[in-house]
């Protein structure tokens, strides 16, 4: 028989063996990372997004101790790197630095069906930037939106244009609902080989990310001639916004957020939120941002899940407008 001491102290021993299981979300938070971290980014190495999450995923790995891999998963505007990181381990070392603007948002209304489901499948960590698109043309074409409108309205069946990103789509798409054009869309998985089809003139114009175009831009090889949002940014000196233009309707601004496989634990969220939040209000991301066009965007989960939802509605117009139907 046990002493009512003794049965006090064994349901004490007891109870301090459950702790760890009780606890084990906060424990696993304690280590983390214990190990390399995974970057996902959905386009192919040397684009525009490879360069943004790169410098992102460099600055993460100062500030956790281990290292951060990028590995570029490119295909089907982002949809495959989307459902990787859907379907991967939710231990907070597989991240998605990705323009949810332009995959989460966007996806729904583009696509009959996808492998993921945009809310469900994924838990937000924070904003990061935002920064809107940008029209080019080949230099030696024109030098104006209306020039293009008439360029392209001399052309059999208006032209071509190039896409390779939703936001490139759907920014060519309520240019052309503008003007009453009928251009074709060319598709291509990676946004770079667009622009060497423009320069070679099998394009007429690209809608595409200032990230991608800022050299080839300042060095002559492409020509800017407006921007998605409705008005100028500070960032792009010198380019008028969409309204100024007569593109009606637009003002696509893309923004970029941290995002981990749902059901991630809330304490490694929340560090990662708070790491990624100190990039964002740094000098150094202050001077990247402004050197590609882009602004800091410091936030919260909170803020992107706003986000999400707000610009769902928007996105339901922009269809509309443009009359795209769903792939």
């Amino acid at each position: 028989m046990y002493t009512r001491r003794e049965i006090v102290r064994l349901a004490a021993g007891a109870s301090a063996m459950m702790l760890p299981l009780r606890g084990g979300a906060r424990a696993q938070s304690d280590v983390y990372p214990s190990r390399y971290i995974t970057s996902i980014c959905m386009f192919a190495p040397g684009s525009g997004a490879d360069i943004f999450v790169r410098f992102y995923a460099r600055k993460l790995q100062e500030l956790a101790g281990q290292t951060v891999v990028v590995e570029n998963k490119a295909g089907m505007a982002g949809n495959i790197a989307t459902e990787y990181v859907a379907r991967s381990k939710p231990d907070g070392y597989t991240i998605f630095i990705a323009p949810a603007s332009s995959i989460l948002v966007a996806g729904p209304f583009l696509y009959k069906k996808l492998n993921y489901d945009p809310i469900k499948d994924f838990t937000s960590v924070t904003t990061l930037a935002k920064l809107p698109f940008v029209l080019v043309v080949a230099p030696d074409t024109v030098s104006s939106v209306p020039e293009l409108v008439a360029r392209l309205k001399q052309r059999p069946d208006n032209g071509f244009y190039g896409a390779g990103s939703t936001v490139g789509l759907i920014a060519s798409e309520l240019f052309k609902a503008s003007f009453g054009l009928k251009t074709t869309e060319v598709k291509y998985k990676v946004g770079l080989d667009a622009l060497n089809d423009l320069i070679s003139h099998q394009l007429d114009f690209v809608f595409i990310d200032p990230v991608s175009i800022k050299e080839m831009v300042a060095s002559g090889r492409l020509k800017a001639l407006a921007l998605t949002s409705e008005q100028p940014i500070a960032a792009l000196p010198g380019l008028p916004g969409a309204a100024q233009v007569g593109i009606k309707n637009m003002n696509l601004i893309s923004w970029w957020s941290v995002h981990v496989p749902a059901k991630t634990p809330r304490p490694i969220v929340d560090k990662l939120t708070v790491w990624f939040n100190q990039i964002a209000a740094s000098d150094d991301a202050k001077k990247f941002l402004s050197n590609l066009g882009a602004d800091p965007l410091i936030g919260s989960a909170e803020l992107v899940d706003q986000m999400i939802a707000k610009e769902t509605e928007e996105w339901i117009e922009y269809v509309k407008i443009a009359r795209i139907e769903p792939q």
